[in-house]
């Protein structure tokens, strides 16, 4: 393992946004999970920081990386196994040399592949569980164990894995036939011409409430184009909060808590978010 002390984490989150962390360690071997969590408190797992807002200030946190456990293995036709640290993108263009389909309509989401099976991301009407076999998760016991798909709970942007803080060290995917690339060619031009991706930002900041969308709430609010300091709601796309240059943790805390006042005011509807808020006082 790598260990780093008093470490600036302003550049491990895409809202480039960040404070000084006690300590950041780099993972080499998974075996390196038991010592690293028995010796260290107020661990908090980071992956590609797309869709974590960081405290800034100094951070009595240990931020743990998996980003070095990054291999892909096929198994058997169709059995492919990803680790963790993997950037999904590099999957996305792995299943495309050897003609896999599943996942396309995810092409394009930033982040690592332990991420998004950690929260089940997805996008238009698809998510990560859909190709998903087994996951292997270092647990609160400080044990390594495989689980297939079927015992795990996992929901809308949601799983046991998460609310249970377990590591996710690697994912065995299931594969058929037929990569289309249309369809992700497709899917990340929509991308570009809908999303603030010239900005620093967090992806889909609340999560779409049953039956309608946030981002329809958000500019059915006038909301569009708000800014608190160095924040602002996109007007590009209103479920989006960027960075424009000089924004703190507190001017985009302020933009989370005024977006889901107005939109409870408004419509009754309670959102919450789909990004990781980490404030110290959360560890």
């Amino acid at each position: 393992m790598r260990i780093f002390e008093n470490h600036n984490m302003k550049n491990h989150s895409n809202m480039r946004v960040g404070g000084i962390a006690k300590k950041f360690i780099e993972v080499e071997n998974k075996e390196e999970l038991k010592d690293i969590f028995e010796k260290n408190k107020n661990i908090f797992l980071i992956g590609n920081g797309t869709n974590t807002l960081i405290d800034d200030g100094e951070l009595d946190i240990t931020f743990v990386s998996l980003k070095a456990l990054n291999r892909i293995e096929e198994l058997s036709e169709g059995l492919v196994r990803v680790e963790a640290g993997l950037d999904f993108n590099k999957l996305i263009a792995f299943m495309n040399r050897n003609n896999y389909t599943g996942l396309e309509n995810l092409a394009g989401i930033p982040g690592s592949v332990g991420g998004l099976v950690y929260m089940n991301g997805g996008a238009y009407g698809s998510e990560i569980f859909d190709c998903i076999k087994e996951v292997e998760i270092f647990d609160e016991n400080h044990e390594i164990k495989t689980l297939r798909k079927e015992d795990i709970k996992f929901s809308y942007r949601s799983t046991e894995i998460q609310e249970k803080k377990w590591v996710i060290i690697s994912a065995i995917f299931e594969f058929k036939r037929g990569f289309d690339l249309n369809k992700v060619i497709e899917i990340q031009a929509l991308r570009e011409s809908k999303q603030p991706l010239d900005k620093p930002n967090l992806g889909s900041t609340f999560k779409n409430p049953k039956g309608d969308f946030s981002a329809r709430l958000i500019s059915e609010a006038g909301l569009k184009g708000t800014k608190i300091g160095g924040a602002e709601i996109s007007p590009k796309h209103p479920n989006f909060i960027v960075n424009n240059g000089d924004a703190t943790f507190e001017d985009i805390s302020k933009i989370l808590s005024f977006v889901k006042t107005k939109i409870k005011e408004l419509y009754n509807i309670q959102l919450e978010e789909e990004i990781i808020v980490l404030k110290n006082e959360n560890m």
